[in-house]
């Protein structure tokens, strides 16, 4: 078994679904830590899903994020399995960006 440490950013330029972190086949994803910062001093949410084919579950539902502030929304890892795919949509555009730090498990 190999374990590579990486990382998966986006910066929330629309309020559309976006991807944050696809895990790869024969692969095993540990989140550690997402973290959410706000930049243009205003207070916003984000909503976070992970999906599983055609299944999606809600992790955080219009999640507040002060304004200028970070937040780290995990409390404990989040295993994530081949094929599943964390996604992230901000309320509004060009406000947030989200950082996930990960340990992949091959």
């Amino acid at each position: 078994m190999a374990n590579i440490y990486a990382n998966a950013k986006v910066d929330l330029t629309t309020t559309n679904v976006t991807t944050l972190y696809t895990c790869a086949a024969l692969t095993t994803g540990v989140i550690k830590s997402i973290l959410v910062s706000e930049d243009s001093g205003n207070a916003d949410t984000i909503t976070v899903t992970l999906t599983n084919g055609s299944s999606v579950f809600s992790l955080f539902k219009t999640k507040a994020v002060g304004a200028n502030a970070t937040i780290e929304l995990l409390t404990a890892p989040l295993v994530v399995q081949t094929g599943e795919i964390l996604k992230v949509t901000a309320a509004t555009a060009n406000r947030l960006h989200v950082t996930a730090s990960i340990l992949e498990v091959t």
